[in-house]
């Protein structure tokens, strides 16, 4: 392996280690850019929370204060209740009541009572309704401050008589607590164009003074007389857009729900949520309510993270790509060296084989001179033999060297090699094999070969004048195998060490036949065997 190759493939798993480094980093960053997002939004969704849970808390204040001064004075309640509100102005400080109200108590079939007092309080006569229930007691709703139309037609309802009021009125009674009811339907909604849910907080008067004719109205065993309940209705709409303002735009959804989790009653919705939603528990009075909020900006939220993933990997790639760029460029160059090297050993080769040509073709010309001489009988024949052979051999070689033909035949390559060899012509006649068709470079790798084992059959083999020769070719799985077989020579070739012939004939064996060869020498005889692919273009 060459020296740089280790180079390389440290550069390579440097760069992977990189790359892989940068989408870790990556991943890591997106994510905490994710949680962070994620945790910005928490933080908003419990400044909702709060904010509803503040207002709330104000609003039970004002409350308080309404029952402390109901409690100083309750002969004066409407005036001075009134005188109050007007200098406090709730609405204003505080919106998101829809009124601050009294419930005064009275005995079920007797509403005389509350009619007075509602009579004291507005002038009017008004009924207290529904006329029937089948509670002993009731709470019939004799102030609603600041007075609307649309609240007027409050006046007079028995709270006491609907089980969601009636629940958060009992709790509030035996605890002296602030209690909030559920979901209702406010009685002024019926007057409304557009009809909101609502609830109510409700706070207890006891009864101070027990010759009061009030005394023994409300009263339930373990808990003290009750005269009137402090409320304040809140319509659901109208609390949070007041509590919540030009917030609410930047809020993708919301929803609150009279209890625990979405399986609670619904209160509010507004817009949709969705599945990222934030979770935020709400104190209304005594109860915990749900909160749902959803902000809508998941694209948002993950599109920085998401940017952020995507620059990371388009690093990492890029690292990686110019290294493959480097990695190309640098086998390039080794391919263009190793090419060129290769180039040269070529010219090398074709170098020496041209100077071992030259003195092949000068060891063939006086060999060829010489079995010219014994076969003739005069110099006249001599001349004519010699020079048809030496005619022949120049017409064999430009024919493979030039191309003048499409492709040569093996059986005729082989017997034009032993006709200039001299090799007599009946037995070059018996030569028997398959025809086989060789296109202008195996022909020339084949001419070659059988030109060497020509000539060293006529320095030292067979065609020397000792011995029998025998060559025969055949197709066998797919190759054509051609085999050279000297017998009976003087002695057995020495084959134990390739000359620089030999080592072309397989040069050009491997290289341009793709194929290979075998030599054996034993007893007095040689076998020489070439097999090489059989391809459609050569036959």
């Amino acid at each position: 392996m060459r020296p740089s190759t280790w180079a390389d493939r440290l550069m390579g798993l440097l760069v992977r280690f990189v790359g892989l480094v940068i989408l870790l980093a990556t991943l890591v960053a997106a994510a905490a850019s994710f949680l962070y997002n994620q945790s910005q939004e928490g933080d908003q969704a419990a400044r909702v929370a709060m904010q509803v849970n503040m207002r709330l808390r104000d609003h039970v204040a004002v409350l308080e204060g309404v029952r402390a001064l109901y409690q100083s004075d309750p002969s004066s309640s409407g005036p001075g209740i009134r005188a109050y509100l007007s200098s406090l102005q709730p609405q204003v400080r505080t919106p998101g009541m829809e009124g601050i109200g009294i419930a005064a108590a009275f005995p079920a079939g007797a509403p005389e009572l509350a009619e007075a007092q509602l009579r004291q309080n507005y002038g009017q006569d008004i009924k207290v309704w529904p006329t029937t229930t089948d509670q002993k007691i009731g709470f019939a709703v004799v102030l609603v401050e600041p007075y609307t139309p649309r609240r007027h037609v409050a006046l007079g309802f028995d709270m006491y008589s609907e089980p969601q009021r009636r629940a958060a009125m009992r709790r509030a009674w035996q605890t002296g607590m602030p209690a909030a009811s559920g979901v209702v339907q406010l009685a002024q909604e019926r007057a409304a164009k557009h009809k909101q849910n609502g609830f109510l907080i409700y706070i207890p008067v006891y009864t101070r003074q027990p010759t009061s004719p009030l005394a023994n109205i409300a009263t339930r065993p373990g808990t003290r007389p009750v005269e009137a309940f402090i409320y304040a209705p809140f319509r659901s709409q109208d609390m949070m857009k007041a509590v919540l303002g030009e917030q609410i735009e930047g809020i993708r959804g919301i929803e609150v729900f009279a209890g625990d989790g979405p399986s609670a009653p619904l209160l509010y919705r507004h817009g949709q949520v969705g599945w990222d939603a934030h979770v935020q528990k709400l104190r209304v009075a005594d109860r915990v309510w749900t909160m749902r909020i959803s902000y809508g900006r998941f694209m948002d939220r993950l599109g920085r993270p998401l940017g952020i993933f995507l620059f990371g990997v388009a690093l990492a790639l890029l690292a990686t790509q110019l290294h493959r760029v480097q990695q190309r460029r640098v086998g390039e160059a080794q391919a263009l060296a190793e090419e060129k090297a290769r180039h040269a050993e070529d010219r090398e080769l074709m170098i020496g084989e041209m100077a071992h040509r030259m003195k092949n073709a000068f060891a063939r010309i006086g060999a060829l001179a010489r079995i010219t001489l014994r076969e003739s009988s005069s110099l006249q024949e001599f001349e004519a033999k010699f020079d048809g052979r030496m005619r022949a051999l120049s017409d064999a070689k430009q024919m493979l060297v030039t191309g003048a033909v499409d492709s040569v035949e093996l059986g005729q390559i082989v017997r034009r090699e032993l006709e200039i060899a001299g090799w007599p012509e009946e037995k070059r006649a018996a030569l028997d094999g398959p025809s086989v068709r060789l296109c202008d470079e195996a022909a020339q790798a084949v001419s070659l070969a059988v030109h060497e084992f020509v000539t060293n059959s006529i320095k030292y083999g067979v065609l020397s004048g000792a011995g029998d020769l025998a060559i025969d070719w055949h197709r066998e799985q797919g190759e054509i195998e051609l085999r050279w077989i000297e017998s009976g020579l003087a002695e057995t070739p020495h084959i134990d060490s390739e000359s620089f012939g030999t080592q072309f004939i397989r040069s050009l064996i491997e290289r341009q036949l793709k194929g290979s060869w075998q030599r054996t020498a034993v007893d007095n005889g040689l076998m020489i065997v070439i097999r090489w692919p059989d391809n459609g273009a050569q036959n």
